[in-house]
């Protein structure tokens, strides 16, 4: 099971009732963290999500809005007693910034470590999660990511019988593991169906349309895409700063295939009450929502009960 919590759904600056955007992605205890603007550990406090836990922090790209948020956020997690080390992940350039950054969060009791993205599609493993990057068509180098959980086949005990494979195999071969015993050599293709469908999440923000957002979005359990626009009277605006119309990340999350609910999130401050243009939206996507600061969502596979916070 994936649990997902939008913390902030704002683009620009936070408003009263409205944090800057940011996402958690949870999974058998512990965190990856995507983008930090302004605000962030007030947005996860009001959530009720701990940072402490948080082993992967991704940035999308380097706009103020998406990272000036580090310092308040490391040292939150210094204030709760945190040593393990932080993986920060960004585009060219974040190793500087976060250097920058950390002028006013220089002694931590942890280790910080930065790495940047020297392609456009790359495949990180953190537990049993791939996570992809593609990119984006924004002002600056940005990045959307992709969280693929993927799925074994269904284990055949009458299989594992006819083969001969003792017991106390069983378990080893259904994680997918390879078992030699006495010159013997167990594999779990020997006992396991075929690949089952897993589970997949997709998070983008800051682009104007492009190919590569449908293809890396397809088949997405959850598309968490932003809707910086409501209206078509403002795609004057989404040209000029390069950043989605409500109808148009709804457009992308039709032609990706296979997409089950479309978050929208990263709200223009001009936009009070996205809830109000959510109905463009599904004329052209129909599970679509505009979620509030806080809202999560648990999704397990497929055959297994799912269950939503909201």
């Amino acid at each position: 099971m994936l649990d997902v919590c939008l913390l902030g759904t704002g683009g620009t600056q936070p408003l009263v009732n409205r944090w800057l955007t940011s996402l958690m992605v949870r999974y058998k205890g512990h965190s990856v963290l995507i983008d930090c603007g302004e605000g962030t550990q007030v947005a996860a406090a009001r959530a009720g999500v701990s940072l402490k836990p948080v082993d992967k922090l991704l940035l999308t790209h380097l706009h103020a809005d998406h990272v000036s948020g580090l310092p308040g956020l490391l040292l939150s997690m210094a204030n709760a007693g945190r040593e393990e080390p932080l993986s920060i992940v960004g585009p060219v350039g974040t190793e500087r910034v976060v250097k920058s950054l950390r002028c006013i969060a220089k002694n931590l009791p942890f280790d910080v470590r930065v790495s940047e993205l020297e392609t456009d599609e790359e495949t990180m493993y953190f537990l049993d999660i791939d996570i992809r990057t593609f990119p984006l068509r924004h002002r600056v180098t940005c990045y959307g990511y992709s969280f693929i959980l993927p799925r074994g086949g269904k284990f055949d005990p009458e299989r594992a019988r006819a083969a001969g494979i003792p017991l106390m195999y069983w378990k080893p071969l259904q994680r997918g593991e390879t078992v030699e015993v006495e010159g013997k050599v167990y594999t779990p293709d020997m006992v396991l169906g075929a690949p089952r469908r897993g589970i997949k999440v997709t998070y983008c923000t800051d682009t104007r349309p492009t190919p590569g957002i449908a293809p890396a979005a397809s088949g997405s359990d959850l598309f968490i895409c932003e809707g910086m626009y409501g209206n078509a009277e403002m795609l004057p605006s989404g040209r000029e700063n390069q950043h989605l119309l409500f109808a148009e990340a709804a457009q992308i999350a039709r032609d990706a295939g296979g997409v089950r609910e479309l978050w929208l999130t990263h709200y223009s401050p001009s936009m009070p009450n996205p809830k109000a243009y959510r109905d463009i939206a599904r004329a052209i996507f129909p599970n679509t929502y505009t979620p509030r600061d806080g809202w999560c969502k648990s999704i397990s596979f497929e055959d297994d009960e799912e269950e939503s916070a909201n």
